[in-house]
């Protein structure tokens, strides 16, 4: 079994909860694979990319996908596309992102967005903006929830004081699919004051060994 965790948006594989949950599988002499979708070139990132990227580390062998925020509606498409996928844990997936982060831009940024090509995002792995380009956007708007449909099972953990992507977006996504496992926190987008309970859900939705 592959285990491959892939990262939130504007994040990198060096971040606290990426580094949590590669050292509890190390724990259990499992390796979690954790790519780098910035590639050193945030600025031309987009979900077809991140798909490529994970697809080019994918073999015979059966995968667990953990994947947070942008990573976690990316390990669902690759659910979808793949059928060496046998699991997914999906952690505050971005569900409908575009609909919740667009409308929070002023029109002038967006239309200086369209027009320019770029837009300065603050980069948390970075620790600093760098420019997007806006093929993220119009590459983000050809995949269509709707056409996750392949039966695989997963595990969803969300926050209920998210305050990037509602909640309701992953128990709307849940609801219309009934291999979906379901977890609500009392939490926000990150998470980190669940990652142990979340931890704990993980391992047994997984059948990890125990240490």
């Amino acid at each position: 079994m592959q285990y491959i965790y892939l990262h939130g948006f504007a994040s990198s594989p060096q971040s606290a909860k990426v580094s949590y949950l590669r050292d509890r599988f190390r724990e259990r002499n499992l390796e979690l694979i954790t790519p780098d979708f910035n590639q050193g070139d945030f600025s031309h990132l987009t979900i077809t990319r991140q798909l490529t990227q994970v697809a080019s580390l994918l073999d015979d062998r059966p995968v667990t996908l953990i994947g947070s925020s942008l990573g976690g509606l990316t390990a669902a498409w690759l659910g979808e596309k793949h059928p060496q996928v046998e699991r997914l844990v999906l952690i505050a997936p971005a569900f409908g992102f575009l609909d919740h982060w667009l409308p929070k831009l002023k029109p002038e940024e967006l239309s200086q967005w369209q027009t320019s090509g770029f837009l300065p995002i603050y980069h948390y792995g970075a620790g600093r903006s760098l420019p997007l380009h806006y093929e993220f956007v119009t590459d983000a708007r050809s995949y269509d929830l709707s056409s996750l449909t392949r039966a695989i099972p997963t595990l969803i953990c969300h926050g209920s004081q998210d305050e990037v992507i509602p909640i309701t977006a992953s128990y709307d996504y849940a609801q219309e699919r009934p291999w979906v496992k379901f977890r609500e926190y009392p939490s926000d987008h990150a998470l980190m004051d669940a990652i142990d309970l979340i931890w704990q859900e993980i391992q047994e939705f997984c059948q990890l060994p125990r240490k």
